[in-house]
């Protein structure tokens, strides 16, 4: 039996590998990961296999700006509010990683 994925996603996505932090208030504290693409809508990011998240929780994603540019925009971070829509455990062992796929809320 062959399994079919259909697109859900409204929004191109961008391949973008960026430091980002997302804090977790489950946990009350930062975790540290990386994006993997982003979109207007939302983005997926890889984090440490131990980050307590699952979907439907709500997060704020730190994505850190170079000096230059955080001269030009007054900030050194834009900082999203998402919601967690799915947990991927599976198929990143190797780095001892999970992915998170989420959506802006703002």
């Amino acid at each position: 039996m062959e399994t079919t994925l259909v697109e859900q996603r409204k929004e191109a996505r961008s391949e973008l590998s960026w430091p980002v932090s997302i804090w977790l208030p489950e946990a009350n504290r930062f975790f540290n990961g990386r994006s993997k693409n982003v979109s207007r809508g939302g983005a997926y990011v890889t984090m440490p296999m131990t980050t307590p998240v699952r979907p439907g929780h709500e997060v704020e994603i730190n994505f850190p700006r170079t000096q230059a540019l955080a001269r030009q925009k007054g900030q050194y971070a834009r900082i999203k509010s998402a919601k967690v829509l799915r947990v991927d455990r599976k198929g990143m062992l190797e780095g001892a990683c999970i992915g998170i796929a989420v959506q802006f809320c703002d």
